[in-house]
């Protein structure tokens, strides 16, 4: 599969124009050339025999090159529109990696509303090697802005935010921050490149979670960097080399298999989540939805400008903080359970799950709060999770009513 004796520079062969829905079935190599195999093999060996000294088939280590890999990689940059893809063993391993591209001293603007995992990795890591960060809501322009410094190296965005769903503006950044000679990194794992494409709008790097949307069935973790930067490459490889942190075969297949069916998931999540958000609206025991896909949202039109359709994903405030308990405890089809992008619909406790890393005071300002849920909303159909949602918030309104004859001592 690859030229060369050391790791494959090119990110895909050439293929025809097609659609991203034929891409993401076919990839870069629709059949193996030597079988015919339609399904890219697991190469599950950790080293590969060198025909002679000094020679080699291209593939040497897994941990720095495998067969399996590569065609994901090469995958990854041919649906996201770059030139190079590198598959990390998680989404926090390819962020890890895009960090050490910079020096100590360096300063890197963050969005304030984005995963908690991020914002540990970057504040109690990272932050002692002499890197500098700062959390701003990066929706709104004028905060980024006045967020640079002379020392700014990068903007790190995720858009759509999580878990309250603010969008950035990612041509107006990528223009802001390559004037003062920075990099733009989006991480796109909210929409997958089925509805979002980063480097087309200006950015440098695009980070994913493919244990999200492009796996998509909850059953393997994995992360990923695509990008067109030649000069920033052959570091981006070395670091993955030197790490270890690099995709193993087996689950490079399985990611390979969830992309054959994206285009598909995605457009259910997307459907599904449109109709379940409008539902929560009009729900008693719901303070507030947070969805792209409002026309009254904040930024709706930056939506549609940037992105081709709104995602799975939905937030909301519960009115009362003991509806937290009783909804989790009576929801049957919505599954309790971190991450999200998967073919089964999951709930999160933001708070506790996934946001416990970030101080107090930032979550609050962020709004994460104590009334805050997040519902990834899967492939399930649309009426049945309804249906399981209406009965959780009857139990709700059940709970929070006093008993018949309970007389009260006020």
């Amino acid at each position: 599969m690859c030229e060369t004796s050391s790791h494959c520079k090119s990110a895909s062969f050439k293929i025809p124009d097609l659609s991203l829905d034929t891409k993401l079935v076919h990839g870069t190599a629709p059949f193996d050339p030597v079988t015919g195999a339609i399904s890219v093999p697991i190469y599950q060996s950790s080293t590969f025999r060198h025909p002679a000294l000094h020679e080699s088939t291209g593939f040497d280590y897994s941990r720095v090159i495998n067969p399996t890999r590569q065609e994901l990689e090469r995958t990854m940059a041919l649906i996201e529109g770059g030139a190079y893809g590198l598959a990390f063993s998680s989404g926090m391993g390819a962020i890890s990696a895009i960090i050490k591209l910079y020096k100590p001293g360096d300063h890197i603007l963050v969005s304030e509303d984005l995963y908690g995992g991020t914002y540990r990795l970057f504040n109690e890591y990272y932050a002692k090697y002499g890197f500098t960060f700062s959390w701003t809501d990066t929706s709104d322009f004028s905060r980024i802005e006045a967020g640079l410094r002379p020392e700014t190296r990068a903007v790190f965005i995720e858009t759509p935010s999580n878990p309250m769903m603010k969008v950035t503006g990612i041509r107006r950044t990528a223009e802001l921050i390559h004037r003062r000679g920075g990099d733009l990194i989006v991480d796109n794992t909210f929409l997958s490149p089925y509805f979002q494409n980063p480097l087309a709008l200006g950015a440098d790097f695009v980070i994913h979670s493919g244990t999200k949307y492009l796996a998509g069935h909850n059953d393997t973790l994995s992360g990923f960097i695509v990008h067109s930067r030649e000069d920033q490459e052959e570091a981006l490889r070395n670091i993955q080399k030197s790490e270890g942190a690099a995709l193993g075969p087996f689950d490079s297949w399985l990611v390979l298999r969830g992309l054959k069916t994206l285009a598909l998931r995605m457009e259910r999540h997307n459907a599904g989540a449109g109709r379940i958000a409008r539902w929560l609206r009009e729900q008693d025991r719901v303070d507030r939805v947070f969805y792209t896909g409002f026309e009254d949202h904040p930024q709706y039109e930056l939506s549609r400008s940037q992105a081709r359709g709104f995602g799975g994903m939905i937030s909301f405030y519960l009115k009362k903080r003991e509806d937290v308990d009783v909804l989790l405890r009576n929801l049957r089809l919505i599954l309790f359970a971190e991450s999200l992008g998967g073919v089964e619909s999951l709930i999160t406790y933001p708070l506790e799950q996934t946001h416990g890393a970030i101080p107090e005071a930032m979550r609050l300002s962020a709004g994460v709060n104590d009334r805050l849920m997040r519902l990834s909303v899967g492939i399930e159909a649309p009426e049945d999770l309804i249906a399981d949602l209406e009965e959780a918030f009857r139990r709700c309104a059940a709970a929070s009513c006093p008993r018949r004859g309970h007389k009260s001592t006020n």
